[in-house]
């Protein structure tokens, strides 16, 4: 016989109540697990420099730009409150090269311009808090690209106008750089640098010194401002606005390996203190420079610092530059903001210190695209300095010394008055009377050197292959000094002595 079928208990109204609350907290539950999973990103949905600037920023609204990167497939990637957006912006045209960027010769006398690395229509993206680049890498390690210097300014100017520069500090920015080359350290600086990790770098950049970098022109074509458009006020006010205090700069020449430079120090030394500069004056020295070198050249003037000296990993054994890489060490001058490296085979004929407004690396062009080494502008940075020493072993040098090397790691610099760094130097036909400008800055004595020639006389015009460095007009720059006694009378009556430098007995 079949049993009957039991009747299902009604459910009770605490049961109801039950699953009603049940229900309640499990839609809550999911609610907040979802605005959590796209306010607070996981690992697993995030790229690793998103944790790390949200973690550094402590904030859920993150305002993102994109630049050369794929809008659409980033955005999947990325989660955040804040607004994402793709920077648009033309492309540089492929006919413009590097040598366009950097020629070998510009008409100082006249306004040039340079070729034009478009840029996004600024005001369209606001206030951004991170720039994403994609870096593009292709040839000579990408170093001397058009496009991947478009790509670093595109994302400088976007960090500097987008109005962070009054709150940098409560509210930082941060640049992202996506590729194996990296950005171009000679804009993102090497101690901005807050994490790298694969083909990603993050950058935690100080706002102040991009500015600066923004305002120079795109290459060598232009003279950097301020004494070639801007003016030197203008210059001042955009680039000081943030500065506590005078910044801290100084003249910095280097000795090393044998004393041959010695005179060449004092005179400097000298020519810079008559120029009425205020800088500080720093001599890095080597063992080689004996104690009586060194009394002589405290009592011109110099700040005396003991180096240890640097081999050119690129030089031949006893060559005249074996040892040129010591100049690297001007970058371990951390108590400086700026020091202008000036070469002992310098003098200083007017004040310069103006010339310090200028950024990291600024230099006088030499030939083809590079710059002279013999004086530049340099932000004495440790960490700069330790990527130098790693960066030598792996970069070649053309010349097997400092200045083809340092032309290799920073490609991308900006030209100063060819005044500034006068090369005595008369190779071309248009040279023929060797004539040294009157209204130049400094004096660069290349073949033989004064202090090793005549008084009265360049010595350079005795050999055929020196007499492209030979010049009467640079021996009157030496001389004029006694003119100017004379003709002021100085009562101590030494102009009135008459020099006769028994060294002409042996022509």
């Amino acid at each position: 016989m079949a049993s009957k079928p039991s009747k299902s208990k009604p459910l009770t109204f605490p049961f109801i109540l039950f699953l009603i609350a049940l229900l309640i907290f499990t839609i809550l539950y999911l609610k907040q697990l979802h605005n959590e999973f796209h306010t607070h990103p996981k690992s697993a949905r995030n790229p690793k420099w998103f944790e790390i600037v949200a973690r550094e920023m402590g904030d859920e609204n993150i305002n993102i730009g994109f630049v050369n990167m794929d809008g659409t497939t980033i955005t999947d990637e990325v989660h955040t409150r804040g607004k994402m957006v793709k920077v648009r912006f033309n492309l540089v045209d492929e006919g413009i090269e590097w040598s366009d960027l950097f020629p070998e010769w510009i008409d100082e006398n006249s306004t040039s311009n340079c070729p034009e690395l478009p840029m996004p229509k600024f005001e369209d993206y606001g206030k951004l808090d991170v720039v994403v680049a994609r870096v593009p890498c292709t040839g000579d390690s990408g170093l001397r690209n058009v496009f991947r210097l478009q790509v670093n300014l595109v994302v400088a100017n976007l960090l500097v106008r987008g109005g962070r520069m009054e709150n940098a500090i409560s509210r930082p920015v941060f640049a992202v750089f996506i590729g194996s080359c990296g950005p171009m350290w000679e804009i993102f600086r090497c101690d901005d640098l807050l994490w790298h990790g694969g083909n990603s770098w993050i950058y935690k950049p100080e706002l102040r010194r991009v500015k600066q970098k923004v305002f120079m022109p795109v290459g060598s074509c232009q003279l950097a401002p301020p004494f070639a458009q801007s003016g030197e006020e203008l210059w001042r006010r955009h680039s000081e606005t943030s500065n506590k205090g005078m910044p801290r700069e100084a003249y910095v020449t280097v000795l090393h390996s044998s004393e041959a430079y010695v005179c060449g120090a004092i005179a400097l030394a000298q020519s810079i203190i008559q120029s009425n500069s205020t800088k500080d004056l720093v001599l890095l020295a080597d063992d080689h420079i004996s104690e009586k070198s060194i009394k002589g050249l405290r009592s011109a003037g110099w700040k005396i610092k003991r180096i240890k000296r640097i081999r050119s990993p690129y030089s031949e054994k006893d060559a005249y530059n074996e040892w040129n890489y010591s100049k690297l060490r001007i970058w371990q001058l951390r108590e400086y903001d700026k020091v202008m490296f000036i070469d002992s085979d310098l003098i200083v004929t007017r004040n310069l210190d103006d010339f310090f407004i200028y950024p990291q690396l600024s230099a006088v062009g030499n030939d083809k695209h590079i710059f002279n080494s013999g004086l530049m502008l340099v932000e004495p940075s440790i960490c700069t300095f330790k990527t130098l020493m790693k960066k030598r072993l792996v970069v070649g040098s053309y010349n097997g010394g400092d200045q083809g090397f340092l032309n290799e790691v920073f490609p991308w610099w900006h030209r100063l008055p060819a005044k500034l760094n006068q090369l005595k130097f008369f190779g071309f036909d248009h040279d023929y009377k060797h004539e040294i400008p009157h209204d130049m800055y400094a004096i660069h004595y290349l073949g033989l050197k004064p202090w090793m020639c005549y008084k009265d006389y360049d010595c350079n015009w005795d050999k055929s292959e020196t007499q492209i460095f030979a010049s009467d007009s640079a021996n009157e720059r030496i001389q004029k000094y006694r003119s100017r006694a004379k003709n002021a009378s100085f009562p101590d009556g030494h102009w009135k002595i008459k020099v006769k430098d028994p060294r002409r007995d042996s022509m």
